[in-house]
């Protein structure tokens, strides 16, 4: 009986576990939501390119990212890719953006 229970317990842990990380389409999450997890997910070293760095963090949709919007290392560097110092940064600052270091040492 004892181990009836503990083994129902233990399914009961799994599947409430499992299903804490999974995502229902009929959740709503909002743009900066979803940028936020897009962005931590980018991992492997890759860069996103200015396109997707645009889709990702433009919450506004206006063509440019302004430093409300800007999340990480382009927040950090806001004002050197800021080249025309108007505010935001466009498709054409970020393609000209240069590469942020890496963080940490080597693997």
């Amino acid at each position: 009986m004892k181990n009836q229970l503990r083994n129902i317990a233990v399914i009961a842990l799994l599947v409430a576990f499992t299903s804490c990380g999974t995502t229902n389409s009929n959740t709503t999450t909002s743009k900066s939501e979803q940028t936020e997890r897009r962005v931590g997910k980018q991992g492997g070293g890759e860069r996103p390119n200015a396109v997707q760095m645009l889709e990702q963090m433009d919450t506004n949709n206006d063509g440019k990212i302004s430093k409300d919007e800007a999340k990480g290392p382009l927040k950090d560097g806001f004002s050197k890719i800021d080249t025309d110092s108007d505010g935001f940064i466009s498709k054409e600052e970020l393609e000209k953006a240069p590469k942020p270091e890496r963080r940490g040492g080597k693997r």
